[in-house]
């Protein structure tokens, strides 16, 4: 089989182990969808493609080769209903998942000039992309902060939620899971290194939202940011422990699943299953949302 990265980084640890995993017997290429020169051969189309990246080339590049027949992995529609917040949130609440109200603002600068915040914010880039704004705002004061550098920068606005301060980090790989803990982005001291959190050991209603996602969006893999919105205060020790009701905070398509024993080799069987029996994507599914980078 003939396996396509579509990144700028294929030595990503993730994509690095599954290339090991599929080496000896399959050929493993990279496309970098960010490159100049030609596109791609669409004579000779590889057997799948796997979409790690985001950016608009990528996804425009992704949609033509599924236009031309080719497999690709998450699909180029599925990648994009993940970058846009605003979409996210309605597409996720509409499907009755336990998404946190959303709200979107024109520009920050905006929210800034309307003063004293009612309560605890948690404002986010409404467009997903690498280094995209993530902050919490519980004063004017740190909103005209914000809005020093990002004045002009489109945002979605979600009321903060007490929380135990760890995020639920759970991933899927078609419809096989993982997880980890991972102090908020929020967190003053930052988010330090995933601890160890047991799929196994998660609430049923946690397990059953996270592969719920898949189905709603059309992803295969795909990760979930998930709090524990309870109300128990849970400490570091047993930080694993989420007894709570789950709040889902954000969805991304294709995320890096650092470290997860296992992962690497449920993608690669993925790979080459996709590989071997092909994908039928239809019409609607190849419309791709536009998605703005700014």
């Amino acid at each position: 089989m003939r396996v396509c990265l579509l990144t700028a980084d294929p030595g990503h640890p993730l994509l690095a182990a599954v290339s090991d995993l599929l080496a000896p017997d399959h050929q493993v290429e990279t496309l970098d969808p960010g490159a100049e020169g030609p596109g791609p051969d669409l004579s000779s189309l590889a057997d799948v493609y796997l979409l790690k990246a985001r950016t608009p080339r990528a996804l425009a590049l992704a949609a033509l080769l599924e236009e031309h027949g080719a497999p690709v992995l998450n699909s180029a529609a599925a990648t994009a209903r993940c970058q846009d917040r605003v979409a996210m949130a309605a597409v996720a609440r509409a499907a009755g998942l336990p998404f946190a109200a959303t709200r979107c603002v024109a520009a920050l600068g905006e929210l800034a000039a309307a003063g004293v915040p009612p309560g605890p914010l948690v404002i986010k880039s409404r467009f997903s992309r690498r280094h995209d704004l993530v902050a919490r705002a519980d004063s004017a004061v740190r909103l005209r902060e914000l809005a020093a550098d990002w004045a002009e920068e489109p945002v979605v606005v979600q009321d903060f939620v007490p929380n135990s301060g760890w995020d639920h980090k759970l991933w899927v790989v078609d419809g096989q899971l993982f997880a980890a803990l991972r102090r908020s982005e929020l967190a003053p001291d930052g988010r330090g290194p995933n601890l160890p959190l047991p799929a196994a050991e998660l609430p049923a209603s946690w397990t059953a939202a996270a592969l719920q996602v898949g189905d709603v969006f059309g992803l295969d893999v795909y990760g979930v940011d998930l709090l524990d919105a309870g109300g128990a205060e849970v400490g570091v020790g047993d930080a694993g422990g989420a007894a709570g009701a789950p709040l889902i905070v954000d969805i991304n398509a294709f995320p890096g699943i650092r470290g997860q024993a296992g992962a690497p080799e449920a993608l690669a069987a993925l790979a080459l299953r996709i590989a071997t029996s092909g994908r039928a994507v239809s019409a609607d599914e190849r419309k791709v949302t536009q998605v703005s980078q700014k």
